[in-house]
């Protein structure tokens, strides 16, 4: 089957703002093409998609990452069984989590040594990832093995070899979406990670990016006329840019880590078209909420260009390498998407790689007006549904 890769490349701008955070406080930058930009990490804006998945998809087809795995699995079985107790749900958990990722389950030893000692739970020593459903199957295990909350009788259950291959199938069948596309890392056991079908790019400024202080002051509201003088006194560091962002999707990895279907009653690939139409809306909307409150930063995307690949995922961000210069009446979009309505043509008659029908433009405003070429213009609803009907098409035909 030849390979569906889908490219991802938006251009927003940014007021005022520090929407991810350095050790010191102020915003992330980084040198490229010889200057300072404004830059976001990829981490913090999956974390942001991730969050938006919540609204477009249901709890079911997600997962959850915590290191408090054996409570987050005891809930679920005192839910199945409630006759089990919450201390031998927990206790009934911590086992089943040991077996089935090979991972330590035990209580951290700052908690150990708390007072409290006896009512804190068992935890993992790192974020584990799992899907709701995989948490569903570890349940039903653990209340048909450890009836009534028997621990001794789970143990006993999960020494027959059949029953612990089930534990281990539980955690490494039915991925969540977000398992799918992000990717999952289990220290102790590395046949149950799963490769990442998304990689995320650092947004970075298309033009030189200075970092800006905000000096500021809080009035005590109980202050008397005589007293003068602020209550408190700080400031916080900020910039503003034109972001280039990009993520390429390997819809066929992704394909292959959620498997032939999360439910019985859908095609094959229904589950891929969903997770693609979600992580496109997601990956486009979403924004990091770092200083949000403080900024209220609220800017939706100017320009998205979507590009279907059958080989590799490609950037345009060396279209950025040259910072731009700012434009005779101010500002940095109209220039930067002059940029790339000259690169992306340049580029991709080079490298042989164009494909008019699977390329796809969603802008708004004038200043944008230069990417039209670049793809079928669409809203984004149009945009969303044009690429799922697309993958849905090629992982049927085998294109």
């Amino acid at each position: 089957m030849a390979r569906t890769i889908i490219d991802i490349h938006i251009l927003q701008s940014v007021p005022p703002s520090n929407l991810n955070r350095d050790d010191t406080g102020a915003p992330k930058s980084a040198i490229y093409g010889g200057v300072r930009r404004a830059r976001v990490s990829s981490q913090a804006w999956k974390r942001a998609t991730r969050k938006a998945f919540d609204e477009l998809l249901p709890s079911s087809d997600l997962g959850v990452r915590t290191k408090k795995v054996a409570e987050t699995l005891a809930d679920r079985i005192t839910t199945l069984d409630e006759s089990v107790s919450r201390d031998a749900a927990i206790e009934l958990a911590a086992e089943l989590m040991r077996v089935a990722t090979g991972s330590k389950i035990e209580v951290p030893k700052r908690k150990a040594k708390d007072d409290a000692a006896d009512e804190a739970a068992p935890e993992s020593s790192y974020l584990m990832f799992l899907s709701s459903r995989q948490f569903d199957a570890l349940a039903a295990l653990a209340v048909e093995g450890g009836k009534g909350g028997d621990l001794k009788a789970l143990k006993d259950f999960l020494k027959d070899r059949e029953n612990k291959a089930k534990a281990r199938a539980a955690v490494d069948t039915r991925h969540s979406v977000d398992i799918a596309l992000f990717g999952r890392m289990v220290a102790d056991s590395a046949d149950l990670n799963v490769d990442a079908a998304t990689q995320v790019a650092h947004a970075i400024g298309v033009h030189r990016s200075e970092i800006e202080s905000d000096y500021f002051t809080a009035v005590d509201d109980e202050n008397k006329d005589a007293e003068s003088g602020a209550g408190m006194i700080g400031s916080i560091d900020f910039n503003s840019a034109t972001l280039y962002r990009y993520a390429a999707v390997d819809v066929n990895e992704l394909h292959e880590n959620l498997g032939t279907g999360l439910r019985s009653d859908e095609p094959a690939t229904t589950p891929t078209e969903r997770a693609v139409g979600a992580f496109l809306e997601a990956f486009i909307t979403s924004l990091p909420t770092g200083k949000i409150n403080t900024f209220g930063n609220h800017t939706l995307p100017a320009a998205v260009i979507v590009k279907l690949r059958d080989r590799r995922p490609i950037s345009f961000v060396g279209a950025f390498e040259t910072p731009v210069s700012q434009g005779d009446t101010g500002g940095f979009l109209a220039s930067s998407c002059a940029r790339l309505a000259a690169y992306v043509p340049d580029l991709e008659r080079q490298y042989d790689v164009t494909d008019p029908d699977g390329s796809w433009v969603f802008r708004v405003g004038a200043e944008t007006e230069a990417l039209a070429g670049l793809g079928a213009e669409v809203t984004l609803r149009q945009l969303v549904k044009g690429v799922e009907d697309e993958v849905a098409r090629r992982l049927r035909s085998g294109a």
